[in-house]
């Protein structure tokens, strides 16, 4: 059994935690608002972010960061990417020197456009071969009624992975290992470009045919910008990468393809983050791909069409058109920029 703090009460940190709950760990999870905290410990729910799911009753939360962190083994954060570095600052007082630290967050931070784990080793630098990933197609809807899930762990310490796999793994929650960091990361974040996409080509009415075909091409994006930021290629056709992107693009649960669809039937972008009660990562992820496009200097298509339509109000019909009319070429030697 390993004393665990969980920094974040959404749903998935929720969920995360009570997959913890179930292996036996003493678990607290930290939650901002002290009402999402005092439903967790009295009734065992979370209404703000899962109506129906029930937690194991050994679950307990507290809104103290200091009371959560402090004296724990095990530190698993899953907070939005914009938050994630003003978190770390908070609670280095209470990690303790030997913790593992795991984050299960998919995105890049703003402007310097870091992976997670780039940025936990900028702030926590002592605790760099303690820093692990958790990725992978993993509904938290799915994951809370113990539906069988798949997910991989990456760390570039092989010890800090087989414990982090040790720690999560059941018989509903199947855990596997990858040294790649940042291929994991990388598809992590970028598949919630892809699915944004296809969330606005359904919501349009293309159907199967468009949204196999931004899936397939999605991944081919995914995997040039992971190949240029010295992923392995192989990566992407695993659960951090293709496994992610089906999980996302075809899913009702996934809130980027909702908010991509929310877009195509006439909504502006702010309207659609205002209603939805949860962070859309594909948003700020759109604006990190566009700018690593710019960097790596990498034809990604896709994910400059979708930035058009989100930040420079380009009609998603006209973007579609476009992406339709692009000139020849061969699929091979494309996908051999990037594989």
């Amino acid at each position: 059994m390993k004393q665990i703090a969980v920094i974040g009460a959404g749903s998935w940190g929720t969920v995360l935690a009570n997959v913890l709950a179930d292996n036996g760990h003493d678990v607290t999870l930290w939650a901002r608002k002290e009402e999402i905290a005092n439903e967790i410990n009295t009734f065992h729910r979370n209404h703000a972010y899962l109506v129906e799911a029930e937690f194991h009753p050994n679950l307990t939360a507290s809104s103290s960061l200091e009371a959560v962190v402090k004296n724990k083994e095990v530190v698993l954060f899953v907070v939005p990417s914009h938050a994630m570095r003003d978190m770390l600052i908070k609670i280095k007082p209470y990690v303790r020197t030997d913790a593992l630290l795991i984050h299960a967050t998919k995105g890049f931070e703003q402007e310097s456009w870091k992976r997670m784990s780039e940025v936990i080793a900028e702030e926590l630098p002592e605790w760099h071969d303690k820093i692990v990933v958790l990725s992978g197609p993993s509904h938290a809807e799915e994951v809370i009624r113990r539906s069988p899930t798949t997910v991989v762990v990456a760390s570039s310490c092989q010890d800090s992975a087989e414990l982090t796999q040790t720690i999560f793994i059941n018989s509903y929650f199947r855990v596997y290992t990858n040294p790649d960091v940042v291929g994991v990361e990388i598809g992590g974040a970028l598949k919630n470009i892809i699915a944004l996409a296809t969330g606005l080509a359904d919501g349009l009415g293309y159907g199967d045919n468009a949204r196999a075909a931004l899936m397939t091409r999605g991944l081919a994006e995914i995997a040039r910008v992971g190949s240029a930021m010295g992923a392995e290629p192989i990566t992407f056709v695993g659960l951090a990468g293709v496994g992610d992107l089906i999980g996302t693009c075809t899913s009702k649960h996934s809130r980027n393809w909702r908010a991509g669809y929310a877009i195509s039937q006439g909504k502006s972008l702010s309207e659609v983050l205002s209603e939805m009660k949860m962070v859309v990562e594909g948003v700020k992820t759109t604006r990190a791909g566009h700018a690593l496009k710019e960097k790596y200097n990498i034809e990604m298509p896709i994910t400059e069409q979708l930035y058009a339509v989100l930040f420079q109000d380009k009609d998603p019909k006209l973007a579609v058109e476009d992406l339709m009319n692009r000139g020849k070429t061969r699929e091979l030697q494309e996908m051999a920029q990037g594989w």
